[in-house]
């Protein structure tokens, strides 16, 4: 018999009990239902809503069911719809109809919602802990590649040479946003919303702030009907996720491209790729492909839990049990995907002197050229032109300009003096871009300093109390 049954004539449908249950995949969230339930059974103690005894009791046999689905032991019946049935019609078989008390002052559409958020918040900070650990990394990489040259690309094309270590910065940055984002979605994840009830509160004297405190909520919602029938913090979330997925997968495009034959910037070891079932000499950069392939199915949930919202009136309506399915596989795929990629980068080689010979040749020190004129006095956009006829001509001679003489620029500029010669080597290209952000050595430098500091403040906002 369902606890609900009471009101229905007729026994539920096989098939509509398949249907409609969501044990299947929200069995996930038994240890925050547990939790939770533990917290409520406490303060209805508290306020004297059930006696010590009952508490007691009822939080004994909590707990070993608790035990029991840790061991395996414990049986999921797709007839219980839910996580929070199950439970509850355990409890009631274990310690008798004293178990019915648990839910006194509380519906599902509350609890649920208490559940979710507890589930998020433990789930944000290991993910945050594992961006943590991939920027780590790439400040590695950095500082232990400070000489590695590698050519600058726009619209993929050679543009100017930078450091590799610039490179991998800029990815350490754009992680330090996706962090913050999870961090501002993690505070408007922490709402506690049980003593929601099913939408209008509940005339039961209950203690709100006291549950709240016992959970490690920050505070407590506002408003029963948003309680109950929102999930914005869940796009929130998904939103967040599907930007990290987006920087994930465009790194993995630039590894798969890196990796071709045609550039050899770098080797993927052998324990992040694989072979072909047909050709016994490839070594395909699966690991990256698939990455950069699981993006699309984040951006999915997110827009699929959007369409669940989108249409639904006011408060709780059955089509939000389809927040979870999408949400769970967001977050094994964001954190599996973080985890491989961290050790693709770690164990990945990177072929230095391919990089710097790549990025001496395809004039990606063209710009140099039209800067140094530009100092000599002549306006950027016709020193522009004559780089541009220089590059024309070497074109035509199949030469590059490391390959001119002096004697050679001076046919385009008599401003050209010995010095264009060293400017046009890509060392020296590289370290004068001293600008906040720039390429050079000393402002690498600067952003690796940077980086360090916010990793040191950011685990610390992880390891708080």
């Amino acid at each position: 018999m369902k606890l609900w049954s009471g009101r229905f004539k007729k026994s539920t449908n096989k098939l509509v009990e398949e249907f409609t249950s969501s044990l299947l995949f929200d069995h996930r969230l038994y240890k925050h239902d547990i939790k939770g339930s533990i917290a409520h059974v406490k303060m209805l103690n508290k306020c004297k809503i059930i006696s010590p005894d009952e508490a007691a009791k009822i939080e004994e046999g909590l707990s070993e069911i608790y035990g029991e689905i840790e061991a395996g032991k414990f049986v999921f019946d797709v007839a219980d719809e839910d996580i929070h049935m199950a439970i509850e019609r355990a409890l009631i078989e274990k310690i008798g109809p004293v178990g019915g008390k648990l839910h006194t002052a509380r519906s599902r559409n509350d609890q649920v919602s208490l559940d979710i958020r507890l589930y998020l918040k433990d789930e944000s900070m290991l993910i945050m802990e594992l961006i943590l650990n991939l920027q780590r990394e790439l400040v590695s990489l950095a500082k232990n590649n400070m000489n590695t040259i590698i050519p600058g690309y726009t619209h993929l094309q050679r543009a100017q040479p930078i450091l590799l270590p610039h490179h991998f910065m800029a990815y350490v940055f754009m992680l330090k946003r996706d962090f913050e984002r999870l961090k501002d979605c993690y505070l408007r994840t922490d709402v506690m919303t049980l003593g929601a009830g099913a939408l209008a509160g509940t005339s039961f004297p209950i203690d709100r702030e006291y549950v709240a405190k016992k959970l490690g909520f920050s505070h407590v919602s506002e408003n029963s009907i948003d309680s109950v029938s929102d999930r914005d913090f869940i796009v929130e979330f998904l939103s967040a996720a599907s930007i990290i997925m987006v920087h994930l997968s465009r790194f993995c495009e630039e590894l798969i491209i890196w990796s071709s034959s045609e550039f050899n910037f770098i080797k993927l070891d052998d324990a992040f790729t694989t072979g072909s079932s047909i050709m016994p000499q490839k070594k395909n950069p699966d690991v990256a492909e698939l990455i950069r392939g699981k993006s699309g199915r984040v951006f999915g949930h997110l827009v699929g839990l959007l369409a669940t919202l989108k249409g639904l009136p006011m408060a709780y309506n059955r089509d939000l049990q389809e927040d979870k399915e999408g949400l769970f596989d967001a977050i094994d795929t964001l954190k599996l995907s973080l985890e491989t990629f961290t050790g693709m980068l770690k164990s990945m080689k990177i072929e230095k002197d391919k990089m710097k010979k790549a990025a001496e040749g395809e004039f990606a020190n063209a710009t140099d050229v039209a800067d140094y004129l530009t100092t000599k006095g002549i306006p950027f956009r016709e020193a522009h032109e004559i780089t541009g006829k220089m590059v024309a001509s070497c074109m035509d001679k199949s030469c590059y300009f490391g390959d001119m003489s002096l004697a050679d620029f001076k046919k385009f500029s008599p401003l050209f003096d010995e010095d264009i010669l060293d400017v046009i080597e890509v060392e020296n290209s590289v370290n004068k871009k001293t600008s906040f952000g720039g390429t050079s050595t000393k402002s690498v430098k600067k952003q690796i300093e940077i980086a360090e500091m916010i990793l040191k403040k950011e685990k610390n906002w992880l390891s708080r109390d």
